[in-house]
């Protein structure tokens, strides 16, 4: 069954769409030839997804081709980012929107705290988030724009102040028909890669500040629909109980989506 097709069954027994919950694994830069084939084997030998969960993978780069070729039809793909131009040009290095797209896909992630932080340089501020988020839009891209903070911010009780500025830059580039292909990640930059995953109650805390951000800016209905993630070292035992809170619809999955436990996680989406 091909996504749309369990979208449009998913629809039709009523359920509201904002409850069919994203799951989404990023490689990061993991993955040789061999290992990508031995991660698509896993998920599409995986048995039947639950309706309930809609799942997007993003593979590093060079791997893009041979995953969407080779997963299975239920299972999107996705890129770990994209340019700030929408177009092609002498952009060297870069994954212009536009090219993406034209590859087939229709995901990105965007503002992943791994680059805010850099790569040699002072990061992407959350002005270049924000820009990148709308010329991924702009260009029929669905987006996972990434927000967290940091261990220090969370201590000193900025958790969400922080997130929300990253946040408010964001909207101030959208319109509010644009939210409906954004998927907002709320990923503490403490408990990725960690170990450490926030409890369900802290989750569940910042989500609800995001959705209530969301509602003043561009309505109650329209903030309904747009689905909330949580990313941080989400494992197959830590998914069931945050998947139960309100307003966490999904998780940004990152080291577990390279093993079985992914397939775990996405049936967590079903005992919601």
């Amino acid at each position: 069954m091909s996504s749309s097709q369990g979208w449009a069954q998913y629809l039709a027994r009523g359920v509201p769409p904002q409850k069919r919950y994203l799951i989404g694994g990023n490689w990061k830069a993991n993955g040789t030839l061999a290992q990508a084939a031995g991660i698509v084997k896993t998920l599409n030998g995986g048995g039947p997804f639950p309706l309930e969960a809609e799942v997007v993978i993003a593979p590093p780069a060079h791997l893009l081709g041979f995953v969407k070729d080779n997963v299975r039809p239920d299972v999107a793909v996705s890129a770990q980012n994209s340019a700030l131009t929408t177009k092609a040009g002498a952009f060297t290095g870069e994954l212009p929107a536009a090219l993406l797209k034209d590859f087939g896909l229709n995901w990105t992630i965007i503002g992943h705290s791994e680059r805010r932080e850099g790569f040699g340089g002072p990061g992407e501020t959350d002005e270049v988030v924000a820009t990148k988020t709308k010329v991924a839009v702009d260009a029929g891209l669905h987006v996972m724009a990434c927000v967290g903070e940091k261990l220090e911010q969370r201590e000193a009780g900025q958790t969400t102040e922080v997130v929300l500025k990253q946040l408010s830059a964001i909207a101030l580039k959208l319109t509010k028909s644009d939210w409906s292909k954004v998927v907002v990640a709320y990923e503490p930059v403490w408990a990725i890669g960690t170990g450490k995953v926030a409890t369900p109650e802290q989750a569940q805390d910042v989500h609800a500040s995001i959705r209530a951000f969301l509602t003043e800016k561009i309505g109650a209905s329209a903030a309904s629909l747009v689905r909330i993630i949580y990313g941080g070292s989400v494992k197959g035992s830590s998914a069931p109980g945050l998947i139960l809170k309100p307003d966490i619809d999904g998780f940004l999955v990152g080291g577990a989506s390279l093993t079985s436990d992914f397939i775990t996680i996405i049936q967590a989406a079903k005992s919601s």
